[in-house]
């Protein structure tokens, strides 16, 4: 019950006017909000490549409103969070689900490769796609998306600042970054279509992330920056290369 009652309490400083008003008029507070932003946006650069990937087959319209949906969803989990930020440490499980989740994603993406099209499609039209239908089915993939990619957020931004406000600032404008950044990435894949291999390699590694965090083993985010930077690097690489070849 103490646990409820604390998690409760953390929510409840969402309706103090007066933390409001602390920290919009406070530079201390905003030089943090800043902080977040800045590694929200290189924490979501892999995220939002995913989600280009994951809309990309929907036509331009449900593109805008399937990131839309998932925008909102992103929204409520990071509320949700924020409260239970401090005890996310503890809930082991959760990362566990959420690497195992991932790890399946990566592993049934690189498992097609070499099929016939046919294959592809057939496979694309899982048990989500029959029972909701193919918008639908994307829009649930991306909220499950917001939940895995949220946790290594929200533990990164609770080791800048536990201030509510702030955290919730900090992540709001880091949400609406990481949207902006994955509408610019649907362009770019449909340029480069390897990106679509970067990203599904991207979240295999995510889950390796989050899979040795369990065992008390903690990438740090400069090194994990630096791996992104390789990764797009050597993409970029094999695009102009094949380019070159078939030119």
């Amino acid at each position: 019950m103490e646990i409820i009652q604390e998690i409760l309490s953390i929510y409840m400083q969402f309706f103090d006017w007066g933390m409001w008003k602390e920290v919009l008029t406070d530079p201390v507070s905003w030089g943090l909000i800043s902080t977040l932003i800045i590694i929200e946006g290189l924490l979501s650069a892999d995220n939002a490549l995913v989600l280009a990937v994951l809309v990309k087959h929907l036509p331009n319209k449900q593109r805008k409103r399937a990131l839309m949906y998932g925008m909102i969803g992103a929204y409520f989990f990071r509320f949700l969070f924020i409260g239970i930020g401090v005890y996310l440490v503890e809930f082991w499980f959760i990362k566990l689900l959420g690497a195992l989740y991932l790890g399946w994603l990566c592993v049934a993406h690189f498992a097609q490769i070499g099929e016939e099209d046919s294959v592809k499609e057939v496979k694309k039209s899982g048990l989500l796609v029959r029972i909701f239908g193919s918008f639908w089915a994307t829009v649930i993939m991306i909220e499950l998306m917001d939940v895995a990619f949220s946790l290594d957020s929200i533990l990164a931004a609770f080791a800048i600042s536990n201030q509510v406000w702030v955290l919730m600032i900090g992540g709001m404008l880091g949400i609406v970054m990481m949207r902006t950044i994955a509408g610019l990435f649907l362009s770019v894949i449909e340029k480069i279509p390897e990106l679509e291999e970067a990203a599904f390699f991207i979240i295999g590694i995510v889950a390796l992330k989050m899979l040795v965090s369990i065992v008390g083993i903690h990438v740090p985010h400069y090194l994990f920056f630096i791996i992104l930077i390789v990764v797009f690097t050597i993409t970029f690489c094999l695009h102009f290369v094949k380019k070159l070849r078939t030119a």
